[in-house]
C-alpha cells in the first residue's frame, strides 16, 4: 500500500433527501446516500489528502442545488478540495447565467455534462453544446468527458474544436473489458491522447469488467495502454467511489492500480496518485 496520502480525482456524494437521482432507481448494490465521512470510512487504510467531487447526474434543473450542497460540505470538510459541477452546456450561450451562479461556489474547478447516455450520437458536436463548452476556457474551468468507448471518435472531434478548453477523460473511456475487446478503443484512445489538452483519469475500470470475477491480470492491459498513451504527465488516479462499490472496495482498487505501476519510478507513481490531480484541479 502507498506510504503517502493520495488525491482522489473522482468521488461521488449524494443525498436523496436533498436531490433527485432518477437514474439510480432500480440499480442494486449502490448506497443511496454518501457524504465525506463515508468516503474516508470506505478508504480504510488508504489516507486521502483531498478529493474531487464529480457531479452525480441529478434530476433536471437541480444542478445549481447540487453545487450549493457540495459547497456546504466543503466548508465543513476541507479535504473536499474541488468540485466538478453539472451544467447543461447544450443551452449554448444561454448557459452563461448558470455558469456565473456556479462561479460563486469556491470549490468549483470544472464542469461535467454526461455524454454517455445521450440518444443523439452527435450530442457533443451540436453547435449550441460546443458554444457552451467553449465558455469554460474563459473561466479556467475544465471539462470531464464521460463517454462509452464507441463515442470516442466524436469526443475527439469535440476536443479538436475546443483547443482552449482543458479536458480530462473519465474512466479511460469505458472500454468493453467484460467482452474482452481492445479495439477500436485502443486506437481511438491513442488518437485522443495525441491532443495535448486532454488528461485521463485512471478510474472506473473494474466496473467495466465483470463485477464479481474481474482480476488485475484482466484489467491491467487497459490501464497500461492508457498510461502509455497519455504518459505520466497527464494521468490521475480516481476511485469513482461510490460506483466503485459495485465491483470492489476502495483499498482493493488502490492496491490494484499500485500493483500495475509497481515497476514505475517513485516520481511517476506520485504524479499518478497525487501531483497531477493537485495541479489539474488547482488544489495548491
Amino acid at each position: 500500500m502507498l506510504d503517502y496520502p493520495i488525491i482522489d480525482s473522482h468521488v461521488h456524494l449524494l443525498d436523496p433527501a436533498r436531490l433527485g437521482y432518477a437514474w439510480a432507481e432500480g440499480v442494486t448494490g449502490l448506497r443511496s446516500k454518501a457524504v465525506p465521512s463515508d468516503v474516508f470510512a470506505a478508504a480504510g487504510p488508504v489516507e486521502i489528502e483531498r478529493f474531487v467531487f464529480v457531479e452525480v447526474d441529478v434530476d433536471a434543473g437541480q444542478h445549481l442545488d447540487e453545487a450549493a450542497w457540495v459547497t456546504e460540505l466543503a466548508a465543513a470538510e476541507p479535504r473536499l478540495g474541488a468540485m466538478v459541477a453539472s451544467l447543461p452546456l447544450e443551452k449554448g450561450a444561454a448557459v452563461e447565467a448558470d455558469l456565473e451562479r456556479l462561479r460563486e461556489h469556491k470549490p468549483l474547478r470544472g464542469i461535467r455534462r454526461l455524454i454517455q447516455g445521450q440518444p443523439d450520437p452527435e450530442f457533443c458536436l451540436q453547435p449550441d453544446f460546443l458554444a457552451g463548452l467553449k465558455l469554460l476556457a474563459r473561466h479556467d474551468l475544465s471539462f470531464d468527458i464521460c463517454i462509452l468507448h464507441h463515442q470516442l471518435p466524436n469526443a475527439i472531434r469535440m476536443v479538436q474544436q475546443c483547443p482552449d478548453v482543458r479536458f480530462v477523460l473519465d474512466h479511460i473511456g469505458k472500454p468493453a473489458i467484460k467482452a474482452g475487446e481492445m479495439e477500436p478503443w485502443r486506437a481511438d484512445l491513442k488518437r485522443l491522447a495525441a491532443l495535448p489538452n486532454v488528461h485521463c483519469k485512471i478510474s472506473g475500470v473494474c466496473t467495466e469488467a465483470d463485477h464479481r470475477s474481474w482480476t488485475r491480470q484482466e484489467i491491467a492491459p487497459y490501464v497500461e495502454h492508457a498510461l502509455e498513451s497519455f504518459g505520466f504527465e497527464r494521468v490521475m488516479f480516481g476511485s469513482d467511489w461510490h460506483v466503485l462499490e459495485l465491483a470492489g472496495t476502495y483499498p482493493d482498487w488502490v492496491h490494484v492500480v499500485d500493483e500495475i505501476v509497481h515497476d514505475c519510478s517513485p516520481s511517476e507513481r506520485r504524479k499518478l496518485f497525487r501531483d497531477n490531480a493537485a495541479a489539474f484541479y488547482r488544489l495548491g
